[in-house]
């Protein structure tokens, strides 16, 4: 673990820098598109989820013990309700927030996840609180969080519903894409002898990269009051 931790920290240093971070090529298309431009929000909303690591890592944490399809789907729904739900008010609904504070929380969803995988709920508290509700919760995070970026871009009123909604709906393919490929890693890994073996550590793992974020975000409100 001393040996796993430090890379951990290397790898979720720049994860935690890029988490919702509109690039400036991206972020000058946005500003200067007027009128509805379906096809590049689609694409765009797919960059994001494929590239937002922390959308990424809480919702690995979400699938990795489910083995039918049926709870995949079910939990990914929940999910991608919260997410569309404060997307879609934040930036049409001009509802705002602190983007470090939306952040922190996120990069404590991952935490939260990891440590309910690896039974700390139950052995700390002696029960396991509501999955489905925690998903759906923090999935209205992980939205506003994305759109707390957005609002910080100048974006024509001209076509912005059509291109909200698109890029949300491109959101929501990138999701289906990034997690077919995780469920395919995953279910090759539960044939090998050392899932649950591993399964720990990965989840400690995690954990540690949910902390990251978490700490990265709370240092950047501190230091910006």
């Amino acid at each position: 673990m001393k040996r796993i931790l430090p890379l951990v920290w290397a790898i979720a240093m720049p994860m935690a820098a890029l988490a919702h971070n509109v690039s400036k090529r991206d972020a000058s298309f946005l500003q200067s598109n007027h009128g509805a431009a379906i096809a590049p929000f689609l694409y765009l909303g797919a960059k994001h989820m494929v590239t937002g690591y922390d959308h990424l890592a809480f919702l690995v944490g979400v699938i990795f013990f489910l083995y039918k399809l049926k709870d995949v789907v079910a939990y990914v729904s929940l999910f991608t309700l919260g997410h569309s739900i404060t997307l879609l008010a934040g930036v049409l609904g001009g509802i705002h927030a602190n983007s470090y504070l939306v952040d922190a929380i996120i990069g404590f969803s991952v935490v939260y996840k990891a440590f309910d995988n690896i039974g700390g709920f139950k052995r700390l508290l002696g029960f396991e609180p509501n999955t489905k509700a925690a998903v759906l919760i923090f999935g209205l995070f992980h939205g506003f969080g994305l759109a707390t970026k957005l609002q910080e871009l100048d974006l024509s009123k001209n076509g912005l519903i059509t291109n909200i909604v698109s890029f949300n709906v491109g959101v929501e393919i990138g999701q289906v894409l990034a997690l077919t490929a995780v469920l395919i890693a995953l279910s090759y890994w539960r044939t090998r002898a050392g899932f649950l073996k591993h399964a720990f550590a990965t989840n400690t793992a995690l954990m540690s990269v949910g902390f990251v974020l978490t700490g990265y975000q709370i240092t950047g409100y501190c230091l910006a009051s």
